[in-house]
């Protein structure tokens, strides 16, 4: 099996899909544009090959780097990133490349587009917040806001995480968010709907079933953390029914398969009239990648496992071949560099002794969501897991 890695080394935790891979017999060859010398011994002993383009944004170079593989190494099995910003590039290669065990160019706004999302929920009768998109103009989103309420929710239709996110809380707000925002035909306007966000992590077959569920409980709001320069913290949590539900019921709508994937929802906070009551969930939107940052270190401290081989089975044999273990809380709380806290990092290391996982400062690109420098703790309970994550955020 011929495996194309696009952009191994970042983050740098990759390393680990490709180590598998290659610990299950796949050939994996990888393209980026980091020099071979930066790359870590473990992934270089990991790929058969590399190859360095001077632009990963342009086309052309990376079609010739996928055609040189081809040709070398005969027909292509895989193409994958695992990375939210190449999904895009990704399918336009399977698609030139007929490569089919991933999506192609024909399905692929149908995960990064939040409006073309709405109608797959639809269809899997998954409940969501309903949305209007903002090139319908000034008029059709004040219809809209005398029907749902506000506060309403803008996000750009394309985009990935909290960024270019605004909360409207009035008719006034609307009307400047329509003077003043720049390109505001590319934003949706949504319903806000108040309460937690949970996710649903699952590795999926090609017969569109999980061979590995987890979730995480994401407690503060995200947009709040970039816009206002909040501690990022949540923990992977154990499955609520509903969520489980909705999450398998969503993969089937989407038709998604062979994929790690990252389905977010709200866990609603108050009824909610056309999407349920207090404590259900409802949908936010689909990630058909892992989730991000050290989440699938989290979910392997949390269920005693490795993610990273659950997904490289997947590839390979297309079932899990990896156990798990004992169940623990394993959770992220961060710092910001320019703020005052509680506990200085050596006193969380003092009280947190032998629970500490990991901790490193955080790469400048994923900084604004995630805080400059994180904790993973590993807990025995989520009482525990929320008061480390208070110790460790508490501010002065």
């Amino acid at each position: 099996m011929n495996f194309i890695f696009i952009s191994p080394n970042f983050p740098h935790t990759y390393e680990n899909f490709c180590y598998n891979l290659k610990q299950n017999g796949v050939n994996v060859l990888g393209i980026a544009d980091t020099p071979y010398d930066a790359l870590s011994d473990r992934l270089k002993d990991a790929l058969t090959e590399y190859y360095r383009v001077d632009n990963m944004e342009d086309y052309d170079q990376m079609y010739r780097a996928v055609a040189f593989f081809a040709h070398k190494y005969g027909r292509i099995d895989w193409i994958e990133s695992n990375n939210e910003y190449w999904l895009e590039q990704d399918a336009r290669l399977r698609t030139d490349f007929n490569i089919c065990s991933g999506i192609k160019e024909d399905h692929i706004m149908s995960i990064k587009e939040k409006s073309q999302m709405k109608k797959y929920y639809a269809k899997g009768k998954v409940p969501t917040a309903r949305q209007i998109k903002a090139c319908e103009g000034l008029e059709k989103a004040l219809e809209f806001a005398s029907l749902a309420g506000y506060p309403l929710f803008t996000k750009p239709d394309n985009g990935c995480g909290a960024n270019g996110t605004r909360k409207i809380h009035n008719e006034e707000e609307l009307r400047d968010f329509f003077a003043v925002t720049p390109q505001v035909e590319i934003y949706v306007i949504e319903e806000f709907i108040s309460g937690n966000i949970y996710s649903y992590d699952a590795v999926i077959n090609s017969k569109g079933e999980p061979i590995f569920e987890s979730c995480c409980a994401w407690p503060p709001s995200i947009s709040d953390i970039v816009n206002e320069e909040g501690d990022l913290a949540y923990f992977v949590d154990a499955i609520p029914d509903q969520l489980r539900k909705y999450g398998r019921k969503t993969v089937k709508a989407f038709g998604i398969f062979s994929r790690f994937v990252h389905l977010e929802f709200f866990c609603m906070d108050s009824d909610h009239i056309g999407l349920g009551k207090k404590g259900d969930f409802c949908a936010l939107e689909v990630n058909m990648r892992p989730a991000g940052g050290f989440t699938p270190d989290m979910m392997n401290y949390s269920w005693s496992t490795d993610v990273f081989k659950i997904w490289a089975d997947m590839v390979a044999f297309d079932e899990n071949h990896t156990e798990l273990g004992q169940v623990y809380h394993c959770a992220y709380a961060s710092q910001r560099n320019n703020k005052d806290y509680a506990h200085s990092r050596d006193e969380i290391n003092q009280v947190y002794a032998g629970k500490i996982m990991n901790q490193e400062p955080v790469p400048a690109v994923l900084s604004g969501a995630m805080g400059d420098y994180m904790f993973l703790g590993r807990m025995d309970t989520v009482e525990e897991a929320k008061e480390f994550i208070k110790f460790v955020t508490e501010r002065k």
